[in-house]
């Protein structure tokens, strides 16, 4: 998630289990402290992929972190005491805002590896937006109150009702996903469709239309749910220029793209360059990981060998407001094949 959603929950976390002892400073430890796993940004690793797939490696594992939790509390205990909460307490409160920071980037769509260092895929519930503010808002309104009002001698029971909300909606998110991927699936049967895999997120800013990417061979279709349409989804195809893969057999930077994403990969010659689009992020179209891995010299691929991440649009307001306009109405459906084809072409 975003970094001030990520803050606003370590302060409403440390503020429910430490509010009453350490007043508005509890929302500033826990603010810090909930930022503290998305400081692996700094770090660079070698190339763009390379940044892309080891973020959210070893900053948010359960395992690093728990550790990590150990060690802050043992710390925290011995440079400044407090006799009024255990040594308990403080080490639960550290290691809930590390924790609840990585389990919430497990539900966006990018990839989180909460088991390094063990060889598992990246977890992506993929059920919330980025940045999505009815998330956010509970938290939000418990920050402000306790910075105005203050939080020494209080119950934390503002702070337990805003988690308890924000954390009832992750549930709802997840019911819309389960509802999405349904519906796409029944079409899929009528309409014989057979895949590799589905992947389902949700639109920008939102969790109730849905963007439904069922992956083939040489396309992919793209549908878009919402919880008021009243028909079937429309599938959309959309070439994925899957042959072009077999260029980059002896790349290291496709083969671990495909292992962190899954393999919901577009593949596209583009002037002389091969060009790799993780499709699961950002909106049809307007995608913020494409990188060009191979290059064409007369008739033979030669591989590059230090990827850049090529630039990315995101979009306008008027595509946004399209997009809102379809969480209402299924008709007009949105463009999605025209968008698609419009990557090509920037």
């Amino acid at each position: 998630m975003d970094s001030i959603t990520q803050a606003l929950l370590g302060a409403t976390v440390q503020a429910s289990m430490l509010g009453r002892w350490q007043g508005r400073k509890a929302l500033l430890y826990g603010a810090v402290l909930g930022t503290l796993p998305d400081l692996d940004v700094v770090i660079d690793y070698g190339d763009a992929i390379a940044d892309m797939t080891y973020h959210r490696g070893f900053s948010h594992s359960l395992f690093v972190l728990s550790t990590l939790a150990v060690v802050l509390a043992w710390l925290a205990r011995r440079i400044r005491p407090d006799p009024a909460y255990s040594g308990m307490r403080l080490f639960l409160t550290v290691w809930l805002v590390l924790v609840t920071h990585v389990l919430l980037d497990a539900f966006t769509s990018y990839g989180t590896q909460l088991f390094w260092p063990l060889a598992t895929p990246p977890v992506a519930w993929s059920s919330v937006f980025i940045i999505d503010p009815l998330y956010s808002i509970p938290l939000l309104l418990v920050v402000l109150v306790g910075a105005i009002a203050g939080l020494k001698g209080r119950s934390p029971r503002l702070a337990g009702v805003a988690l308890a909300l924000s954390t009832a909606y992750l549930g709802f998110t997840l019911t819309g996903k389960q509802m999405a991927e349904q519906r796409v699936e029944t079409v899929m049967a009528e309409q014989d469709i057979q895949a590799s895999q589905i992947f389902s997120t949700p639109t920008p800013f939102n969790s109730l239309l849905w963007r439904v990417i069922v992956i083939g061979d040489d396309r992919y279709h793209e549908a878009l749910v919402s919880w008021f349409d009243d028909r079937p989804p429309e599938l959309v195809a959309i070439p994925r220029g899957k042959r072009l893969a077999a260029v980059l057999s002896e790349s290291p930077q496709h083969a671990r793209l495909q292992w962190f994403t899954g393999g919901v990969l577009r593949y596209d010659e583009v002037a002389g360059q091969l060009l790799v689009t993780d499709v699961r992020l950002g909106m049809t179209g307007f995608h913020p990981f494409r990188f060009a891995l191979a290059e064409r010299n007369s008739a033979d691929w030669r591989l590059i060998p230090f990827v850049d991440r090529l630039p990315a649009e995101r979009g306008d307001m008027s595509r946004l407001k399209q997009i809102w306009q379809r969480i209402w109405h299924q008709q007009p459906g949105l463009p999605l094949a025209e968008w698609a084809a419009e990557l090509n072409r920037r």
